[in-house]
Formats: C-alpha cells, structure tokens, sequence
C-alpha cells in the first residue's frame, strides 16, 4: 500500500514531466507514454491520478496557476487604499507571469492549441484569467469614491492592459520594438481608474 507521501511525489512527478512534455511537443504531440517515461511512472499511474491526457492538461494548468496567482488569490478580499491595492495587484501579476520561462512557454502553447483545442484555452482562462479579473472587479465594487459605473468591464480594462504588456513584451518579446518601462504601465493604469 503506497503512502499519503509517496502518491504526492508520484503526483508531482507527473506533473513535471507532463510539463516537459507539453512545452517540448505540444499538446497534441504529447503522448501518455512520454509522460510516464519522463515522470518515471506507469502509463496507469497517470491514468489513476488524472483520468486521461485533458485531465493531466487541466490538473497541470490548475497547480500552474496556483503557484502564479497564489499571492493575487490569498489577499483576497483585497482592502486597503486604492493606489496601493491597484499597484500591489499590478505588480503582482506582472512579476509573477512575465517572469518564469514556463508560464511564458505555457501561454504560448495555448495560444498555439486554442483553435484546435478550444476547450483546453478556456481551462486556461478559466484559472489564470478568471480569478484576478474576480479579484479587482470585486474590489472595485466596494470602492465607491472611485465612482465606477462598471467595475467589472473596468476590471478587464484594467487587468487586460497589465496581460496586454506582459504578451508584448515577455511572450512574443516585443519589447525592442515597443519599448516600455514596467512601472509606466503600471502607473498609466492606476491613473485610468483614479482619474
């Protein structure tokens, strides 16, 4: 009988090798087989933890965002003063996405897989996208002084401008052909919706 410990190492060891896999070949080139070669496990292995290869897709996504938005989803509910939370939430997001070669790679592959694989896109959106969206819209609803007809279309305005320059600059690296600073955006953004 396998431990409590010993099916969480097997878990996370899927997981990383499923990660290599998918960023190596693809979603659609990436085969059950490799997986459980290169997490060292049995294909049934994989199997019993996550049900089939979307499962694996969804689980690996699912512990990705965790680990990017973790420090977004434990403020929640944000509080606080409006510049500073809009700043803290900017900084944030922008740092922990635009920073790590395998979330940058995961979005790019999702990008690639959406039009064959729409469903696999909306998990994605679903846990990277959805929640910070939640987020801000919720903490703009609480904030009367702003004075925000729309807080959830503004929170995509807002939160779309942070992912807009992340995908420029770090995804499709853009930045040397549109240059801009970090703190700029940031501070272009918070200005929007404290004006």
């Amino acid at each position: 009988m396998t431990s409590e410990r010993e099916a969480s190492g097997k878990h996370d060891r899927i997981l990383e090798g499923a990660m290599q896999e998918f960023l190596q070949r693809g979603y659609a080139g990436t085969s059950m087989d490799r997986v459980a070669s290169t997490a060292g496990v049995s294909k049934a292995t994989i199997y019993s933890h996550f049900g089939d290869k979307e499962g694996l897709f969804k689980a690996l996504v699912q512990q990705f965002a965790q680990s990017k938005l973790g420090p977004i989803q434990r403020q929640q509910p944000l509080t606080g003063e409006p510049e500073q939370v809009l700043r803290e939430f900017a900084q944030t997001l922008i740092d922990e996405t635009g920073s790590d070669p395998d979330h940058l790679a995961l979005v790019r592959l999702m990008i690639g897989e959406s039009s064959r694989f729409p469903q696999l896109a909306q998990t994605f959106l679903r846990h990277f996208l959805k929640p910070g969206l939640e987020v801000i819209s919720e903490y703009l609803k609480e904030q009367p002084q702003l004075q925000i007809d729309d807080p959830e279309a503004t929170a995509r305005v807002f939160v779309g401008g942070l992912i807009h320059y992340v995908m420029v600059d770090k995804i499709i690296e853009g930045g040397e052909v549109v240059p801009l600073r970090r703190d700029r955006i940031i501070e272009a953004a918070i200005a929007l919706l404290l004006s």
